[in-house]
């Protein structure tokens, strides 16, 4: 018999195999970039579900992960012609919405006050949510309720796959710091998934 997994490693799994769309977008982003913008509208349906959920579980707010999901688009349409194709474009998008969420969290621009009502993750229509675990806890509202910091570094780590310096250079704190947040982050969640 394995180890046993806590369910918050469970959790994270269902989070991270949400299928992404990236594979079928090739052909879209080659029109996209020579100009059709319908092609780009179509991008946007294949991944807003995704970005909007990213934006959601690191601002923990309704309007803020709205604005910040569209800001998100409204980038890679200027920067289109920067994707090179490397990664998929589901990968480069969450890595602008990241970005951006970020650097308006350093700049202090965006302050909304959120409450747990807020929570409310969108998901595409295709990818079904991970069902609530325990006592019926959801996962998301679980993490909108994680301190900023340490909501911020278990998204980056343990669902966006950045490591611990990356995420000390993103957050402006020590390596150190960042994985204290995350061992935080975990036992909190442990915590509000098994009660």
């Amino acid at each position: 018999m394995g180890p046993r997994l806590h369910p918050i490693v469970t959790m994270e799994a269902a989070i991270i195999q949400i299928p992404d769309p990236s594979s079928a977008s090739g052909g879209l982003v080659a029109r996209a970039r020579g100009g059709d913008f319908s092609a780009y509208e179509r991008l946007y349906h294949q991944h807003v579900g995704r970005i909007h959920g990213l934006c959601m579980r690191m601002t923990a707010n309704r309007g803020e992960a709205e604005d910040m999901t569209q800001q998100t688009f409204i980038r890679a349409w200027e920067k289109l012609d920067t994707f090179r194709g490397e990664a998929g474009f589901g990968a480069w998008l969450r890595k602008i919405a990241v970005n951006f969420v970020l650097s308006e969290r350093r700049s202090g621009r965006r302050r909304y006050e959120h409450t747990v009502e807020d929570i409310q993750v969108v998901e595409p229509a295709e990818a079904p949510r991970p069902a609530p675990v325990g006592g019926g806890v959801d996962l998301d509202r679980a993490i909108a309720l994680l301190p900023e910091r340490a909501r911020l570094v278990f998204i980056l780590h343990d669902v966006e796959g950045f490591r611990h310096h990356e995420i000390g250079d993103r957050l402006g704190i020590a390596e150190g710091t960042s994985k204290s947040q995350l061992h935080h982050a975990r036992r909190i969640l442990r915590e509000a998934l098994n009660s």
